[in-house]
């Protein structure tokens, strides 16, 4: 089975521009995303998606594969679509499973992407998987830039949200708060028909793709994990990301 990560990342980020190239210990955040996915032994191929020719360049300095995409694309399921395209003409091979990890989660581990494929190795009829994982404190509950997702008792998800979901306010017990972590793994064609499909009002309204699956009828399947991950999208998170990471053994192996 040819299965392919691609790494979507633009220096255009409205909430913290050139983010990609931020560097954590001496490495842009990019680079880091881009070194331990590689390190997954389920995947054929690892690439970086770009617009940018400051990106495309410094993978390239490293040794990794990068593509370059349009400038237009609004969502990054569609840059990981052009590039899945670009991917299957050089390589003259169709891809079975695509894995869009997004580019500003430099905590993602190898452990992670196999983690999310896995269901799809499995059974046949499922067409996109999400990875989560647990939020542990009420300040990230609230962060409206962590998106919240709940899931249905068949493992597929049932909403996603920026606001704290489910509500607090009423129940006693414990109540469970998931994140949504950005590594997804599309069926091939299943990415091509997504990304032919219309955006929905409820993908505008929260800003989050998978949306637009749920409101189509199809499922998400979500997969939990328990390597922590934190999403990049202010200065504030890449400090707390760097601390995280200062005892990391995983950058160990790519660092030298």
């Amino acid at each position: 089975m040819n299965i392919v990560a691609v790494i979507p990342a633009r220096m255009a980020s409205s909430r913290f521009p050139g983010k990609p190239m931020a560097l954590i210990h001496g490495m842009p955040m990019i680079g880091h995303c881009y070194c331990r996915v590689r390190l997954c032994d389920a995947l054929n191929h690892t690439y970086v998606a770009t617009c940018d020719e400051e990106i495309f360049q410094y993978i390239e300095s490293i040794g990794g594969k990068a593509v370059m995409t349009a400038n237009t694309h609004e969502r990054a399921s569609d840059r990981a679509a052009e590039a899945m395209v670009k991917i299957e003409k050089a390589h003259k091979e169709k891809v079975d499973i695509l894995v869009m990890v997004q580019g500003d989660e430099p905590m993602d581990t190898p452990q992670m992407i196999s983690e999310a494929i896995s269901p799809m190795l499995n059974d046949d009829s499922i067409e996109v998987v999400n990875l989560m994982g647990p939020i542990t404190t009420q300040s990230e509950f609230e962060d409206l830039n962590t998106v919240k997702v709940v899931s249905g008792l068949d493992g597929n998800a049932i909403y996603f949200s920026r606001e704290p979901i489910p509500s607090r306010k009423k129940f006693v017990g414990d109540v469970p708060m998931c994140k949504q972590i950005c590594i997804i793994p599309f069926r091939r064609d299943y990415l091509l028909e997504f990304n032919d499909t219309p955006e929905t009002p409820l993908e505008c309204i929260e800003s989050v793709d998978m949306l637009r699956v749920i409101e189509s009828g199809k499922s998400v399947r979500m997969v939990m994990t328990e390597h922590q991950s934190i999403g990049v999208d202010t200065p504030q998170h890449l400090k707390r990301v760097e601390q995280l990471m200062a005892n990391d053994s995983l950058m160990r192996e790519y660092l030298r």
